[in-house]
């Protein structure tokens, strides 16, 4: 068939085939050429209608459209959504299983890591250049007698000075740093400072009761006294600390320890109609299991948070979350922006016209099950199930937040072919369709297009997903960590006004 549709109330449906002026949709002729995952009219649309795609409104027609008409950014227009919300009305819990299990590395603290890193963290930009210099030292060569330590990852970022010492930008750079400090895939830490940063290491200490100890510590450059002197005696301390490390060893762990990252970036037509419901059913195996996905970019669920929120576990989860979208309207519209600012243009021209309709497919990512907690962003999950995590949907700074959080796997779907990658937790990337597969098999782990070209089930791709949870968890290289993607991509969300 040349043509999807997804619900019988839709009045567009979406082309699988790059189709020709007069091509026949539903006895209706195409009037125009329709790319490949762009939306065609199955009936007229008046000026003002809405148009309905998942059952769902993704926008309304900026002037009448006829049958066979291409429905994109030409005619239709985005408005902000204005929805009576509903809490805990279709709530759908899994039936329980057990069993599944993944060879991880389990903590002191009872926390389980499906890597075993050694983290350099700085506090501040001026700190970056020491970071990276003390962690090119430990090449593969002087980490061969530590088979045990997957490597010496260097967080840097380009802030952490030149903001207030209190507020959003603030708080949740402090979170981002304890949440390195502490993640289950790091046997060791170092943090790196300047010394006059308004972000200090000694308050993080104090705020958060980190200790030092043989596999954490901390150092100012000012304090060493000099760039070199930090380096030299960065190495030392990590020098010290791989011995340790090393001994560190995979044993047999159940899936109820996975915390995994749902992501997408780089989205097309496709996203909500075969990879993200994907991986949704593989997160439902996974919360089935005790375990926990986490779905995040706020901006990205806009439009269907009315979705979420008829599955939250109780009202005031539910209002959490509506709270997050109330917050990112009054940003977005102080800053002079829009909610549909996203799509990007690559998504547009991918078929996604709103971010209505993006929102709705990006969704899917989070199953069927019901919604477990909304956290602040890079605020530590505590609760199983599936969760809900605010970050913009810039994809490097969301995933930095899923990250400190406690994810220890990312799921990341892509329909125009995303080249992401993340440390210390590794990146498993999801194709939408055949044709980007096919071009980046490189960088691709799965290929959901299978379930428009061959018919594969959503069901079983999304085991197929699941079962690559447990053996990317258990060591096995992703494409994108094969790579060494994830060096580049540790980017805290700022928040405020840099002064």
């Amino acid at each position: 068939m040349n043509f999807v549709r997804l619900d019988t109330s839709d009045n567009v449906v979406t082309a699988t085939i790059t189709m020709e002026v007069g091509s026949i949709v539903e006895n209706i002729k195409t009037t125009a050429m329709i790319p490949m995952g762009h939306k065609i009219a199955t009936s007229a649309l008046t000026k003002g209608q809405a148009v309905r795609k998942y059952a769902q409104i993704i926008g309304y027609a900026a002037k009448d459209i006829a049958p066979g008409d291409h429905v994109h950014t030409h005619n239709m227009e985005f408005r902000n959504t204005d929805t009576a919300y509903e809490f805990g009305t279709d709530l759908r819990p899994v039936a329980p299983a057990s069993g599944d299990t993944f060879m991880g590395f389990k903590r002191e603290n009872g926390k389980v890591g499906t890597r075993n890193y050694i983290a350099i963290v700085t506090s501040v930009n001026c700190s970056a250049t020491a970071a990276r210099q003390i962690a090119a030292y430990f090449t593969p060569e002087r980490l061969a007698d530590y088979p045990n330590v997957d490597g010496v990852c260097a967080f840097v970022h380009g802030t952490g000075c030149g903001m207030a010492d209190s507020g959003d930008g603030f708080e949740a750079l402090q979170r981002v740093m304890w949440g390195y400090a502490k993640h289950p895939n790091h046997a060791g830490v170092l943090m790196v400072g300047l010394g006059c940063e308004m972000n200090q290491i000694d308050w993080l200490l104090e705020a958060y009761g980190l200790k030092q100890s043989d596999t954490f510590q901390t150092m100012n450059i000012q304090g060493v006294a000099g760039l070199r002197k930090t380096v030299e005696m960065g190495i030392a301390k990590i020098e010290a600390m791989l011995p340790i490390a090393n001994q560190a060893t995979r044993t047999p762990c159940p899936a109820s320890e996975l915390t995994v990252a749902l992501q997408c970036g780089g989205s097309d037509a496709w996203s909500g109609i075969t990879a993200n419901p994907a991986l949704g059913y593989a997160c439902d195996l996974l919360t089935a299991q005790g375990g926990t996905g986490v779905l995040a970019e706020t901006p990205e669920v806009y439009g269907a948070e009315h979705l979420l929120t008829r599955r939250a576990v109780d009202r005031a989860t539910g209002d959490r979350l509506i709270g997050l979208i109330k917050w990112w309207e009054d940003y977005t519209a102080r800053n002079k922006g829009s909610m549909d600012n996203n799509p990007s243009p690559g998504n547009k021209k991918g078929g996604l016209t709103t971010i209505l309709e993006k929102s709705l497919g990006a969704a899917a990512k989070g199953g069927t099950t019901p919604l477990t907690g909304v956290y602040k962003y890079a605020e530590e999950v505590r609760a199983k199930g599936f969760t809900f995590m605010d970050s913009p949907g810039y994809d490097p700074a969301s995933v930095t937040g899923q990250i400190a959080g406690g994810c220890n796997l990312v799921c990341f779907t892509t329909g125009r072919g995303s080249a992401f990658g993340s440390k210390p937790a590794p990146t498993i990337k999801v194709a939408t369709n055949s044709e980007m597969y096919n071009c980046m098999t490189e960088d691709m782990d799965v290929n959901a297009g299978t379930i428009l070209t061959e018919g594969v089930s959503v069901e079983e791709k999304g085991r197929e997903i699941y079962e690559l949870f447990l053996r990317v968890a258990s060591g096995e290289m992703s494409k994108s960590e094969a790579q060494g993607l994830g060096d580049y991509e540790f980017v805290p969300w700022q928040i405020g006004a840099v002064m």
